[in-house]
């Protein structure tokens, strides 16, 4: 397990308030707290999940169990299948311009 210095300085108090502030949250102080204390542990567990060596020849799977070349499922193609929903989805809008939905402008800052 990594010291708790390295885990508090994964995201810090100001960087967290900014964060906050971006996403407009309410919280409160015990609200804030817990959830800065789980994405810090978050990323505590991210950091040492990247520390584990491992070998160059071990090959890529995205389950933990690599297939063999003969029992591999093929490649499917992709298909596009309309699904016959976007006229509801539309009519369901507030307000839609040339098929597309309108949504508020979101104010944004630049970061530095």
């Amino acid at each position: 397990m990594l010291p708790e210095t390295d885990i508090t300085e994964a995201i810090s108090q100001d960087v967290f308030d900014h964060l906050v502030a971006l996403a407009q949250f309410e919280l409160s102080v015990e609200e804030a707290e817990y959830l800065r204390r789980e994405l810090n542990g978050q990323m505590a567990s991210i950091r040492q999940l990247g520390a584990i060596e491992v070998d160059e020849d071990v090959p890529i799977a995205s389950h933990g169990v690599p297939y063999q070349d003969d029992v591999r499922p093929g490649i499917r193609e992709d298909e596009i299948k309309p699904s016959g929903l976007a006229d509801a989805i539309l009519d369901g809008a507030p307000e839609q311009e040339d098929r597309y939905i309108v949504v508020p402008d979101i104010p944004h800052e630049e970061l530095e």
